[in-house]
């Protein structure tokens, strides 16, 4: 990891732990992922109240991959966005180093997503009249980089996942498993301190699967990140430093 010097900067006026800024100008936040009592419920067609999660409870460390299974339904998409604060819990607490998850208000949720959170999604969601290059370099631009330089690093992510011929490409012609490893790239680029890949794997063959496992798994370990891993592939799980798995609302 780069050498860092030692700053603090904050979000919504309060001062966030980092451990500093390294020599490409990024933050570096110094925190764990504390899960504590988490419960969540919705309602089904008939009115009846589903309780989807049970009183959850679980931590990270930087630099830890965490693999989430579980059957289809058991609640590993719902866990996922509530730690990233795209929904709310009914009871419990999330934490990421000082910042309180469950308690932010929405604008400074959506800041600590922009600047710290990388999303990789089930179904990609890219922008479909953008080509690969510009969905991936979309967040830097987001974040006031110059459109040469965000270019520059999309293509250079791109091609370290073999979609380099493939750059100036509609996404739209892109088969499903290029365009979920785009989907990674973007996630990957702005240097995220946590990830949170729901199913990155499920559009993707074996060979490539694992090359994205590995690459989730490194990132966590090089950068000094969170990776939370939500999958049913388990040769994918055994490549995370531990698995935990989601049955009846409770992870075990």
């Amino acid at each position: 990891m780069s050498k860092v010097q030692p700053l603090k900067p904050q979000i919504d006026g309060r001062t966030i732990g980092v451990q500093g800024r390294d020599t490409d100008g990024h933050w570096r936040l110094d925190f764990r992922l504390s899960v504590t009592d988490l419960r969540k419920s919705f309602l089904d067609r008939a009115g009846e109240r589903l309780e989807v999660l049970r009183g959850v409870s679980f931590g990270a460390d930087a630099g830890e991959a965490v693999a989430i299974m579980g059957a289809s339904g058991a609640g590993k998409s719902t866990l996922q966005h509530l730690v990233a604060g795209l929904e709310e819990p009914d009871h419990g607490r999330i934490a990421l180093g000082p910042l309180e998850i469950t308690s932010a208000s929405p604008a400074t949720l959506a800041k600590f997503r922009s600047n710290h959170i990388g999303l990789v999604f089930q179904f990609h969601h890219l922008l479909s009249d953008l080509n690969a290059a510009e969905n991936v370099a979309l967040p830097l631009m987001i974040a006031r980089k110059g459109r040469r330089e965000a270019m520059t690093q999309a293509i250079q992510s791109l091609g370290n996942l073999a979609l380099g011929s493939r750059v100036a490409q509609p996404v739209g012609q892109l088969s499903g498993g290029e365009q979920q490893r785009v989907a990674v790239c973007r996630a990957l680029i702005t240097q995220p301190s946590l990830v949170i890949a729901d199913e990155p794997t499920g559009n993707l063959d074996a060979s490539f699967a694992g090359e994205i496992g590995e690459t989730l798994v490194a990132y966590a370990r090089s950068r000094g990140a969170i990776v939370l891993l939500a999958t049913h592939n388990e040769r994918l799980a055994q490549l995370c430093d531990r698995i935990l798995v989601l049955k009846d609302g409770r992870l075990h």
